[in-house]
C-alpha cells in the first residue's frame, strides 16, 4: 500500500527513535513527544502513520471543512504540512540556539544581573538600545561582542528574536559593520575614489 507512486518520497517524514507520536483521527491533530517537549500540530490534510517502518506519509486527500480555494491549493498544503511536522520533530529533539555576532569600534551587548530578560547595546548611536527577551529564550553574552540566544521556544520565535535584534544596526555595505549571524559575510561597495 505504502511502495505505490502514490505516496512519493518527498511526503514522507521518518520518525527518529526517541520520539513517540500520537495521531487524533477525528480532531486531525498530531502530537509529538520527545526528549525535550511536547508539542502539537493541527492538520489540513489527511496522514498515514506506519509504526512498523517509522514513517509519517502527508497525502493530498483534504480535512472536510476546508473551503474550495483550498482544494485548488492542496499541493501547497501538502508540502507545508510536511515541512512543518520536520520542523517540529526536530524542535522536540534538539537545543535550538542562534549566535550573532556585533561587528564595529565600540559596538557592545550587556545583559542585566537583576533582570535575565533584559539586554542593552552600544550601537555607535548617542544611546543605548534596550531589547526585552521573550519569556522562554535566554540570551547569552560572550566577549561583549557574541551573542548566543537560546530555549525551548519554538524555531519560529527564536529566528524571529534574531532578525529584532540584528535590526537594530543592520550591516552597512561599506565597512560591513553591525549585527551579523554567525559566518555571515558581507559582501562590501568600493567607495567613492577622489
Amino acid at each position: 500500500m505504502f511502495t505505490s507512486n502514490k505516496f512519493k518520497k518527498k511526503y514522507t517524514v521518518k520518525i527518529p527513535k526517541n520520539v513517540n507520536v500520537i495521531h487524533c483521527n477525528e480532531k486531525n491533530i498530531i502530537t509529538f513527544i520527545g526528549p525535550l517537549q511536547t508539542k502539537s500540530l493541527k492538520l489540513n490534510v489527511k496522514i498515514f502513520l506506519v509504526p512498523s517502518l517509522s514513517l509519517i506519509t502527508v497525502t493530498n486527500i483534504q480535512v472536510s471543512g476546508t473551503s474550495a480555494t483550498d482544494f485548488k491549493n492542496v499541493k501547497k498544503i501538502q508540502g507545508t504540512t510536511v515541512a512543518k511536522v520536520k520542523q517540529k520533530l526536530i524542535e522536540i529533539t534538539y537545543p535550538l540556539y542562534h549566535k550573532l555576532n556585533l561587528v564595529g569600534v565600540g559596538y557592545r551587548a550587556f545583559a542585566y544581573e537583576s533582570l535575565e530578560s533584559q539586554i542593552y547595546f552600544k550601537l555607535g548611536y548617542s544611546h543605548l538600545i534596550y531589547f526585552k527577551v521573550p519569556n522562554l529564550l535566554n540570551v547569552h553574552c560572550q566577549k561583549f561582542t557574541k551573542l548566543f540566544i537560546f530555549g525551548n521556544s519554538s524555531f519560529d520565535v527564536l529566528t524571529q528574536t534574531a532578525a529584532q535584534i540584528r535590526a537594530c544596526k543592520l550591516p552597512e555595505p561599506y565597512k560591513g559593520k553591525g549585527i551579523l549571524h554567525n559566518q555571515e559575510t558581507v559582501i562590501l561597495k568600493k567607495g567613492k575614489k577622489i
